[in-house]
């Protein structure tokens, strides 16, 4: 695993430990030559994760629409900085560079983009591994959906669990390695999408 497509929040959130959260696996990432693979956004937590990134001398691409540049959020220090025009398009280039993919803490612009990939996993679009980092439980309530979904017969147990629900960052990056290594995809066909 040489990149990992983090979805996390342009807010810091109201528990501080999200941003130590975010800061602590930007440490880890650039230890292990892991670039970051995000939003582009210089706020929040994607901030912290691209300053930490940066700061230990890894690499962070950064993919933004136009419109979010104009309001002037986009982060101008990263190794790359990838300006689209549509929400749409950011998706498709994160999965294109990313060889898996994080949620940190976020809200809907988060759920939307994780919820994406692991669709595109389901239809066999990509096949790349997914993980969440549950921060102090943050993701708690929406793994007990998912659960729920499971248990209503909309979502097959096999799609459940594959996800990784994780709280040490470290281990994460483990797992998520793990499960790189034994479902490598480097294509995305854009043709499904």
């Amino acid at each position: 695993m040489k990149s990992l497509g983090v979805f996390c929040g342009a807010n810091a959130g109201a528990n501080k430990a999200y941003q130590v959260a975010a800061v602590n696996l930007g440490q880890l990432m650039a230890a292990q030559d892991i670039s970051l693979v995000f939003g582009g956004g210089r706020v929040g937590l994607m901030g912290a994760i691209a300053d930490s990134v940066l700061a230990g001398g890894g690499k962070a691409v950064g993919v933004i629409p136009q419109s979010l540049v104009d309001r002037e959020v986009a982060h101008t220090g990263l190794t790359e900085l990838h300006v689209v025009q549509t929400m749409h398009e950011r998706k498709a280039l994160m999965a294109a560079h990313a060889d898996a993919f994080v949620a940190m803490p976020g809200g809907f612009g988060t759920f939307d983009e994780i919820c994406e990939i692991i669709t595109w996993n389901q239809l066999g679009i990509i096949q790349k591994p997914v993980a969440f980092l549950n921060v102090g439980g943050y993701y708690n309530k929406f793994f007990e959906m998912i659960a729920h979904a499971v248990a209503e017969g909309f979502i097959k147990p096999i799609q459940h669990d594959t996800i990784i629900l994780e709280e040490d960052p470290e281990l994460l990056l483990q797992k998520l390695k793990a499960n790189a290594a034994a479902t490598s995809n480097d294509q995305v066909d854009f043709s499904r999408i």
